[in-house]
């Protein structure tokens, strides 16, 4: 007879998002599994306190403190206890109950909690790639001083994750990092000029939230997942290439020195990458459609385009200078995506404010967290200046 396991402990740090939502779908099929001990929203603080209370979660924070009261009212007789502020979300993150952190919050604001979750020594899920983007040498260094796991939530990221159970890292020849190609793939330079914010929210096979969406059309996405799998898999850049795969069926291969090359499939369904990183090492069952490769019938790939998607370029770029340039960019590409998500520059300007706040901020070779947060402050700060300046010639 099998033992029964004690169940594992979650804290969730962005539960109303995309990850944090398909997540708690999870959780809700292995109730025998897992306990909610601390939910982590910023503002939507209605389905905050709608997931509290289904989920029976110990401990929920708001971030935005001008949202308590009324995230206290929904709450008001329920056993929750509810907390505001990011430093509420990292004083629980680092709570000794907990079994292990999933960093799903989007964009920057996870970093200081996920610092104060390894320092008590939780495992982290990984889901947020801003973090490693802007942070990655400060992350992993203090993951490592602390034993801490940090396991993948990406598909891409946990695809490779899975191929190398077993596998000592000197033997790896090549990470091979599949993307869709987003929504213009076949589009000119002067076409994706003319996309339209509805357009590029339309991606045609993962179901994501809009920061990600957009990185996803412009490619950006995937020069963050190269940096990614550098902190990850302590891998050069060089030996990390993007694989145009159109249909989304294999998440990523790894290429060994022998010439073999293992590659992890399935459907462009989250909650699988999700489930393995709450659940590992183990697997259980998922429901949902498995694949049926008669129906898929042949995969296909081909090699990115660097002119037409200049985010790429950028991103081994700043990947090769090291220091806080992941951070400039990181921080530069939010304010550009939230500006074309407001009508406010095009779809082509996105990397050209990335690019040139990269060449403008102060670079930093060794950054401490504080120099992380200020270098993340000053490049919003010119990103912001440079739409501005859009402003007046659109």
């Amino acid at each position: 007879m099998e033992r029964q396991e004690h169940k594992r402990k979650i804290a969730i740090l962005g539960s109303t998002g995309s990850i944090g939502r398909q997540a708690l779908e999870v959780i809700g099929e292995h109730r025998d599994l897992f306990e909610v001990e601390l939910l982590v929203a910023n503002s939507n603080y209605e389905l905050l306190a709608r997931q509290a209370v289904e989920f029976d979660a110990n401990n929920a924070v708001i971030c935005d403190p001008a949202l308590y009261d009324k995230a206290a009212s929904l709450l008001s007789g329920s056993n929750v206890k509810l907390f505001s502020g990011t430093d509420s979300a990292c004083s629980l993150a680092n709570g000794e109950d907990i079994d292990i952190v999933l960093a799903a919050m989007s964009g920057f604001s996870g970093l200081r909690p996920v610092l104060s979750a390894i320092r008590a020594g939780n495992a982290i899920a990984l889901a947020n790639k801003e973090i490693l983007v802007a942070a990655g040498a400060l992350v992993t260094e203090e993951a490592f001083k602390h034993s801490v796991p940090l396991i993948p939530v990406d598909s891409e990221h946990s695809a490779i994750f899975q191929c190398l159970q077993g596998v000592p890292c000197p033997e790896i020849a090549e990470l091979l990092i599949t993307a869709s190609g987003g929504p213009f793939r076949e589009y000119t330079v002067e076409e994706m000029s003319r996309v339209t914010p509805e357009e590029a929210l339309r991606h045609p096979k993962w179901k994501m939230g809009k920061k990600v969406t957009i990185d996803s059309a412009t490619m950006m996405n995937k020069g963050f997942e190269v940096m990614e799998a550098h902190w990850f898999f302590r891998t050069p850049p060089h030996k990390i290439n993007i694989l145009v795969h159109p249909e989304s069926i294999i998440h990523s291969m790894v290429r060994f020195e022998d010439g073999a090359v293992l590659a992890q499939l399935g459907l462009p369904d989250m909650r699988i990458p999700i489930q393995y990183a709450l659940t590992y090492p183990r697997r259980r069952p998922l429901k949902g459609t498995y694949m049926d490769f008669t129906e898929i019938g042949k995969l296909t790939f081909q090699a990115p385009d660097l002119e037409r998607f200049p985010a790429i370029g950028i991103a081994y770029r700043a990947l090769e200078k090291g220091g806080n340039t992941g951070c400039i960019m990181s921080g530069a590409d939010e304010v550009a995506v939230d500006a074309f998500l407001n009508g406010k520059i095009g779809f082509n300007d996105i990397a050209g404010i990335i690019g040139e706040t990269v060449e403008n901020i102060t670079y930093i070779k060794s950054p401490g967290l504080e120099d992380i947060l200020e270098t993340d402050r000053l490049s919003r700060e010119y990103a912001l200046k440079i739409i501005a300046r859009h402003g007046h010639t659109h």
